[in-house]
């Protein structure tokens, strides 16, 4: 059996698209190993395929030397093979140090002689979708079918859920944040009109960054309807997160880590596009409505500025989102 190493991204939304790189890894018979850093290793935990998770103790930037170092030394000898999904030079050097035989990824920041198998990177507007992306590190034909799955076990679940006194399919899970900027956020007033109209209360979920918008959507909220909805951004660990909405009612999010993981779990989910495409890094979830007003029955004409793929609207109006009623999602959540 091959030992393998995956150097995970960064990112939770991308650490869910490279479950289909997993799963064609262990079918092979290798045996996975994942490197991931501490925020997005839970996701690799709700991956069957993966039998060890290895928590990197590094930060964002810089080379971090000493940590490098310290841990090739450990990983010495424990693999055979790494595929390494982030781009970037430094996510190559770890493989490297430790002497592992065969590094696969994409040639990335100048990684010629840190990789033994280089992939070409995506020329500028030819970039496939990202699960594609990172299975074809994989070395397989046929990789777009492919799409992310989730699991938890139903005591991991229950266990999360009786902590955070919520029960199964009793709420709807919003997500309003995006941590690239504004202009993939659906306006908070929006998340606020939907949440009054919905007949069973909504779970708002974010990191401690967006605690202060979940709470400018649930406080007018429950000024109205005490208790409709329950703002648990940034007092979850991701893994209850995870579990959250593993046991949603519906899910509704903007392209955004969570919404990537409502469809890892397979759950009812309304997305909300904006500034980015759903083309390149949809829900791939059989039971995900997306809406996006470039491509669009109801909202003619279509926006023909989008997708811009800016942090703010370089127009000002921010329509891709603003247009987007929430009579129109609330239709979609029946």
């Amino acid at each position: 059996m091959s030992r393998s190493l995956i150097i995970a991204p960064q990112w939770i939304g991308d650490a869910v698209m490279t479950e289909p790189l997993m799963r064609r890894l262990a079918a092979r018979g290798e045996r996975l190993s994942v490197g991931a850093l501490p925020w997005v290793a839970p996701v690799y935990r709700a991956m069957p395929q993966v039998a060890e998770v290895i928590e990197f103790p590094f930060a964002h930037g810089g080379l971090q030397w000493r940590q490098r170092w310290r841990l090739a030394r450990q990983m010495t000898g424990r693999f055979d093979v790494a595929y390494i999904c982030p781009n970037s030079l430094k996510s190559a050097l770890l493989p490297f140090l430790a002497g592992i035989p065969k590094r696969v990824g994409y040639l990335g920041e100048a990684r010629f002689g840190l990789l033994t198998q280089r992939l070409a990177n995506p020329t500028k507007g030819q970039r496939p979708p990202m699960v594609a992306f990172y299975s074809a590190l994989s070395g397989d034909a046929d990789v777009a079918a492919d799409r992310p799955q989730l699991l938890l076990s139903a005591p991991e679940v229950d266990a999360a859920l009786q902590a955070l006194h919520l029960t199964r399919a009793g709420y709807h899970v919003f997500a309003p944040g995006a941590e690239y900027g504004d202009a993939k956020r659906w306006p908070a007033a929006h998340f606020a009109a939907l949440a009054e109209q919905l007949n069973v209360p909504v779970v708002l979920l974010g990191s401690g960054k967006e605690a202060a918008l979940c709470a400018s959507i649930a406080d007018p909220v429950n000024a109205k309807r005490p208790g409709q909805c329950v703002n648990l951004a940034g007092k979850t660990s991701l893994a209850q997160a995870l579990a959250v909405i593993s046991a949603c009612k519906s899910a509704v999010s903007n392209d955004s880590g969570l919404m990537h993981v409502a469809a890892g779990f397979g759950v009812h989910q309304v997305a909300i596009f904006g500034s980015s495409s759903p083309l390149h890094t949809p829900p791939l979830n059989d039971l995900a409505q997306v809406l996006w007003l470039k491509r669009d029955a109801v909202y003619q004409p279509p926006l023909d500025c989008a997708p811009c793929f800016q942090r703010v609207c370089p127009l000002g109006h921010t329509r891709c989102l603003n247009d987007i009623l929430p009579s129109r999602v609330r239709a979609m959540l029946d």
